[in-house]
């Protein structure tokens, strides 16, 4: 579970496997609660100036771990906003801690055929470059989902639900959290 009391001033993370949503969930979430939105790749690829394929071919994921950490470190630092995490973030420890202690985590859970469909001609998606991209998604998550589970304060299915629908009811999710 993520942080014990959650203040409505306190941010609002999006976690989950690539292709679930978050940048676009988060994006309208943001405009709802007018808040800040930010994405923690594109923070990323901001900082250094270059994409996350490239990253990741000169760095290697490693290189890219410690990246994120830096800038999931100084996102949480920010008040009332909403943050989309890389769908990796939740590997590192140290991670999921930032996350818990500054705001409300809210997993985008979605199956594999869904994320797969989303994917499969995203080029930007390194993990993803390989002879079976659909069998890589599926290890990745069965990897990564204890971890999106164990981070979790509300956990949200995004499977054949409009863009819609999906944040209409995370908004009435967090406005009853906001008023627990």
């Amino acid at each position: 579970m993520g942080k014990a009391q959650w203040t409505s001033n306190d941010n609002i993370f999006l976690v989950g496997p690539m292709g679930a949503g978050k940048t676009t969930i988060g994006l309208q979430l943001a405009r709802q609660f007018g808040r800040r939105f930010y994405d923690s790749d594109k923070e990323i690829e901001k900082r250094t100036g270059a994409t996350i394929p490239l990253i990741f071919e000169l760095e290697g994921e490693e290189g890219f771990r410690k990246r994120e950490t830096q800038v999931i470190g100084d996102l949480a630092e920010l008040k009332e906003s909403i943050i989309a995490t890389g769908g990796g973030a939740v590997l590192k420890a140290e991670n999921r801690a930032i996350l818990k202690a500054h705001g409300l985590i809210i997993y985008l859970k979605a199956d594999l055929e869904h994320l797969f469909e989303r994917t499969q001609k995203d080029k930007n998606r390194p993990l993803l470059q390989t002879e079976n991209p659909k069998l890589r998604l599926k290890e990745i998550l069965e990897q990564r989902d204890p971890l999106y589970e164990e981070v979790a304060d509300i956990v949200v299915k995004t499977g054949d639900q409009s863009i819609k629908s999906v944040v209409e009811h995370i908004t009435r999710l967090i406005k009853a959290k906001q008023s627990a």
